[in-house]
């Protein structure tokens, strides 16, 4: 099937409310300009210097999000180019955002904080304790150069449903505690709960998800 297919099937199977993001790392730039021109404009990448080619030769209309671990060395190269960071996994990259984004007179530079809820070892990001009322209220007010815009987190990588459920249900749970103090932080807020992607999102979507990540259930296998 084509990619104008794929996205054209999914979009049938989303409820209203919940967004897609293209999830556009290592396709090649005809393979974005075919999503864009079956309507899509948030797409995903992982790595910096491929984010900024692609941004320089595609439509500038399209709304990049970084979905990869960033380091601290290239958030400068980053932050005109992004519309969304995910996975900010610790207080010490927000800081560094905020630092940034001040040089550089930009505005808030809107981010996600990545929740740890699966069992695997490699996943990074916040335990739930870390993530408190308190603790976003106060790093908050501190940065005023970034905007947290909600939560996001990954399952594991598993055939075990029932897992799966656990791990998402504990992101919805904590993405209502922390719903309260992000509108009160941000009046004109719709937080963000970002999980779901091409082989779970079904599942994330029955836990309330508002924005799902789709790479290979649109462009198909990397070869």
């Amino acid at each position: 099937m084509s990619i104008g297919s794929n996205i054209a099937l999914i979009r049938e199977t989303l409820p209203e409310g919940v967004e897609l993001l293209c999830v556009s790392k290592y396709h090649t730039l005809a393979e974005i300009q075919e999503a864009y021109d079956a309507g899509e404009r948030a797409f995903g990448e992982s790595r910096v210097q491929e984010l900024v080619a692609k941004y320089e030769a595609l439509p500038k209309d399209i709304c990049w999000h970084f979905i990869g671990h960033l380091q601290t060395n290239k958030i400068r190269a980053l932050l005109p180019y992004v519309t969304l960071i995910h996975g900010v996994d610790s207080w010490r990259l927000l800081e560094a955002i905020n630092k940034e984004a001040a040089k550089l007179n930009l505005s808030p530079v809107r981010v996600l904080l990545e929740a740890k809820v699966a069992e695997e070892e490699t996943k990074y990001g916040f335990t739930p304790d870390e993530l408190t009322p308190q603790y976003i209220s106060d790093y908050a007010q501190r940065l005023p150069h970034v905007q947290i815009c909600g939560i996001m987190g990954m399952a594991s990588f598993t055939d075990n449903v029932a897992q799966i459920r656990r791990e998402f249900a504990a992101l919805q749970t904590l993405y209502h505690s922390l719903t309260p103090i992000l509108q009160e932080i941000y009046p004109t807020l719709t937080p963000i709960l970002s999980m779901g992607m091409s082989e779970d999102y079904p599942i994330a979507i029955e836990h309330r998800s508002t924005l799902i990540r789709i790479g290979s259930g649109i462009f198909g296998e990397r070869s």
